[in-house]
């Protein structure tokens, strides 16, 4: 996840009335549009300082200023978006005229034009975000506390059903208290997007992609449809062995309970491989047991994330970055330690804030994050209009890419690995791979589909949380563990319901990842199955995809992609191209057993 100075602006359209007597002309659109641009990044700078401030040292003071720099912010934004309607209609070059566009789409949350409502809305954003980091359970006074990382290793290591029971409900309980805020929140948010001319707050989040808020919609449909018989496929697989281990537990046709999945959230399931491993087939490594056998600190885990993009051609990550970044827990306060990466001015005052640990899973995340950093250094050069990913999928997608060429030949090459084991280990190394990234697809669509459901009315207050999880089983056929009731807030315990992120970019991410891991490893001559390539110390792969980076926002994500995969539409065969001997493999062992739910 990125944060950015900016990072409260994303893509809003609005229909806004002319204000101006006089015609306006393109000199006066461009000196207008220049000014805005810097304006705001100034105010974004400002924002984003705060915002980490309070990310790192929770306290009713640092959400107050922090929410109260954000308020400025917005209402700034507001305010240069109402007054750009007055350009609607003047004949403007390219450039300028993107900018305007994205102005006039530059919005994730808008605060009402009253000051008081304005001000409320950005209160409760950070306090709904502030309540998520200071989560904890007690079960037995303060001296028993657990916050999310000691529940989430609970959830992903432990194999005793009431343990992970406990665990589960005990930090889903950090939601309900959020539920009054939240209601208030969707309808202050509501409340500025209408003002703006859209129909609801999702409709705005929406409209963000360089195509209508309904085509949006119907594009992430036709991508799901695509993978999901891969999904269906690796759910059934998943649910006979989570059987054989639970027992009664686990339904034999039906959705399998959240809380058996290896994650907080059901939404990647690679910490139950173990339990669903294939006999004879495993991958004949464990990254973690790597790292600790050879005694990998946090420091040297991101070393090897920046190693990664620095092979591929790009320049070490500044020194600032190890100064001011945030890597572990710290043990006097409480902190966000959700992973994500910081432009703080913009331009280079690069950070990472994560609280590692020396796992599989943080290797992972930290080349992720790191693909955050090195794409918004890539494009700071550009006007700050243009200092974004193609689209926020683009964003997430880079570092995961990265991730992709963590093959066995490449933990060799780093020494991390004695030697690579033989090909016919990959169905193992697949299996935990469509773990992590097929199981999220359909997650990845469900936070958006709730919120866009709630913003537009279709789903009322009084039934939150009965429709979330028939969301839920739906798409990714889970089901909670127990009763859950509208006194319970389960969306709440997800950071980014609670923090106003939108997660369309997530989905996105993971369908780009495969299409850029394809076209680069194409691109730098790998002819052998897709997930044996690496395009590590490839400077052809590097150069295709500094390319790419570099654009930024500055043309629409159709052109960016385009760069860097040949193609302007987004395409899902890349993943069944990847996981195709898992999936053949998949459904010889689901042969005559229950597929769906």
């Amino acid at each position: 996840m990125q944060i950015r100075p900016l990072a409260c602006l994303a893509l809003v359209t609005a229909a806004l009335a002319r204000g101006a007597a006089a015609p306006p002309t393109s000199a006066e659109a461009k000196k207008f549009i220049d000014d805005a641009e810097q304006k705001l990044l100034v105010l974004g700078v400002d924002a984003g300082r705060a915002d980490w401030v309070k990310d790192n040292f929770i306290t009713d003071d640092t959400e107050a200023v922090a929410a109260k720099l954000d308020q400025r912010a917005i209402d700034a934004t507001v305010d240069y978006v109402k007054k750009s309607a007055r350009f609607q209609g003047v004949k403007l070059d390219p450039v300028t005229a993107r900018k305007m566009a994205l102005l006039r789409l530059s919005l994730t949350i808008a605060t009402p034009a009253d000051p008081k409502e304005s001000e409320e809305l950005t209160r409760i954003t950070s306090e709904m975000e502030g309540a998520y980091g200071r989560g904890k359970y007690c079960a037995n006074g303060p001296d028993s506390c657990k916050n999310l990382d000691d529940l989430s290793k609970i959830i992903a290591e432990s194999r005793d059903p009431k343990a992970l029971l406990e665990a589960w409900t005990g930090w889903h309980a950090v939601g309900a208290p959020m539920r009054r805020d939240f209601i208030r929140y969707v309808e202050l948010a509501n409340k500025g997007a209408r003002q703006l001319g859209f129909a609801d707050n999702g409709a705005m989040w929406r409209s963000q992609y360089d195509m209508a808020p309904e085509a949006f919609a119907k594009e992430l449909d036709r991508l799901w449809e695509q993978v999901r018989p891969l999904y269906l496929s690796l759910h059934a697989y998943v649910r006979a062995r989570l059987r054989e281990k639970y027992g009664e537990l686990v339904p034999a046709s039906g959705p399998i309970p959240a809380d058996l999945l290896g994650d907080m959230w059901a939404q990647e399931w690679d910490n139950v491989y173990p339990l669903v491993a294939p006999a004879n087939a495993d991958q004949g490594y464990d990254v973690a047991e790597l790292l600790k056998k050879r005694n990998v600190d946090w420091r040297q885990m991101v070393k090897y994330g920046e190693g990664f993009f620095v092979s591929l051609g790009f320049a070490p990550l500044p020194q600032t970055f190890w100064e001011r970044s945030l890597f572990l827990r710290p043990r006097d306060r409480d902190v966000v330690c959700h992973a994500s990466a910081w432009d703080v001015d913009a331009v280079n005052d690069l950070r990472l804030k994560m609280c590692i640990q020396i796992t599989g899973e943080d290797f992972l995340t930290i080349h992720h994050e790191l693909g955050h950093n090195f794409y918004q250094r890539a494009y700071n050069t550009q006007p700050p209009s243009f200092r974004n990913g193609a689209n926020d999928g683009f964003h997430e997608a880079v570092g995961d890419t990265i991730a992709l060429s963590i093959t066995p030949e490449y933990l060799v090459k780093i020494g991390l690995l004695d030697h690579a084991p033989d090909a016919s280990k990959d169905i193992g190394g697949l299996l935990h791979r469509a773990l992590e990234k097929v199981a999220f697809l359909p997650f990845g669509l469900v936070i958006d589909q709730w919120r866009w459901k709630v913003f537009s009315g279709e789903i009322p207050p009084e039934k939150y949380n009965q429709t979330w999880w028939e969301l839920r089983e739906k798409y990714q056929g889970i089901a909670p563990p127990v009763g859950r009731s509208e006194a319970d807030f389960d969306p709440g315990a997800k950071y980014h319901v609670a923090a106003n992120v939108p997660y369309a970019r997530y989905f996105l991410a993971d369908i780009l990842q495969f299409q850029f891991h394809r076209a680069l490893s194409q691109a730098a001559g790998c002819t052998g199955p897709l997930n044996r390539c690496s395009i590590y110390g490839n400077q052809e792969a590097g150069r295709r995809l500094n390319a790419m980076l570099q654009m930024g926002e500055s043309r629409p994500w159709q052109e960016a992609l385009e760069k860097i995969a040949g193609t302007r539409e987004m395409d899902a065969s890349a993943i069944l191209d990847y996981f195709a001997p898992l999936k053949k493999w998949l459904d010889e062992q689901n042969a005559g057993k229950p597929v769906g739910w």
